[in-house]
């Protein structure tokens, strides 16, 4: 997610394990950070992290990381293990050896990532779908080609979720002064990763089609990126923003964009941006593609044939005029460590 779970507290792995924490559990979290971090232990809230550097060799902290879950698993009670192919695999082997169920958790089709690509670790990484105890993963669709691998056992979908005490409907005015936006304008945008595969560049040319009609209309941008960001009429590029900053963006938009990309990724993701973007109360546009396509399959005036810039503006020149937001109630971290915690106990009664 381009965040670092212990410098920016935010996201799937650190909010859930935070509310299993305020729920009595006691959670131990193990991080191996591929940048150069502050490494040892870090409390959080209840939850006791440690993180460890993979250092520039990998193999010393590798081996430091595989030591210290060892250590872990020894007297936990289940593993859920999260992130990549590869700490599934890690997870499971020592699960195995204390004994321990594992629950590997999918918020991504990792396949997309190189590691799972690589000879072996593939075949591993569909074989420990295959035979652990529990699989968690952040889409319907991801988790039919879970079981299209030969799974058979306990699958259960955990959809992203939102901090509501920072994503909630704000005053668009205020919003737009804090951050500078013009006022008087029009704003579409988009906050998240900016990058060529989730489909980015589509946005731009829809933008640039729409400008000519509407020249109140602006671009408002923000998030780490991959491309350059046009140097065009209307365009705005607010760089990457703090956590406590998106809300101001989101708040200040017209109609908000999720870009993706008909795609091994697109198919299989779950934005966690749409969840922002609807707990602030913002019109959505996003792409016809994997949870997107069902999540808003009763508004298919919301959504856009994915790379095709043409249906994106369309997309969007009617969301500027039905301007529909009852999306319901959103869910938050609270509500997924419930589930979580059912999927946790009843693998600890079965073993």
């Amino acid at each position: 997610m381009k965040k670092d779970l212990i410098d920016d507290r935010f996201g799937r792995f650190r909010e859930i394990p935070f509310e299993l924490a305020r729920m009595g559990h006691t959670v131990d979290g193990l991080c191996l950070s591929y940048a150069q971090k502050n490494a040892g232990y870090v409390k959080d809230g209840k939850v006791l992290w440690k993180s460890i550097n993979a250092t520039l060799l990998k193999v010393p902290g590798l081996i430091a990381y595989i030591l210290n879950v060892h250590k872990i698993a020894a007297s936990a009670d289940v593993i859920w293990a999260c992130s990549d192919s590869f700490y599934g695999i890690i997870g499971y082997f020592l699960a195995r050896i204390h004994r321990s169920p594992l629950v590997f958790d999918l918020y991504d089709n990792f396949e997309f990532y190189l590691a799972a690509r690589l000879p072996i670790l593939k075949q591993l990484y569909r074989y420990v779908l295959r035979k652990c105890d529990a699989v968690t993963c952040i889409s319907k669709p991801l988790a039919g080609l879970i079981r299209s691998y030969g799974r058979t056992g306990p699958l259960y979908v955990l959809e992203n979720a939102v901090r509501k005490d920072i994503f909630k409907p704000q005053d668009k005015e205020l919003c737009k002064k804090i951050l500078g936006l013009p006022l008087k304008a029009r704003i579409i945008g988009t906050a998240g990763a900016l990058y060529r595969n989730r489909g980015i560049t589509t946005l731009f040319h829809a933008f640039q089609s729409l400008k000519p009609k509407y020249p109140d209309l602006h671009l408002a941008l923000a998030g780490p990126r991959d491309i350059d960001i046009p140097r065009s009429p209307g365009f705005i590029d607010l760089g990457v923003l703090a956590l406590d900053q998106v809300p101001f963006l989101l708040n200040a938009l017209d109609v908000a964009v999720v870009c993706n990309r008909n795609n091994d990724f697109g198919r299989y993701c779950f934005p966690q941006k749409a969840r922002e973007i609807m707990a602030c109360g913002i019109p959505l546009v996003a792409a016809r593609i994997g949870s997107m396509e069902e999540l808003l399959s009763s508004h298919p005036s919301w959504l856009y044939d994915p790379e095709n810039a043409h249906s994106l503006a369309g997309a969007i020149e009617r969301r500027l005029t039905e301007q529909d937001t009852s999306y319901g109630d959103m869910p938050d971290w609270s509500d997924l460590a419930l589930k979580l915690e059912d999927i946790f106990l009843s693998l600890k009664v079965r073993n």
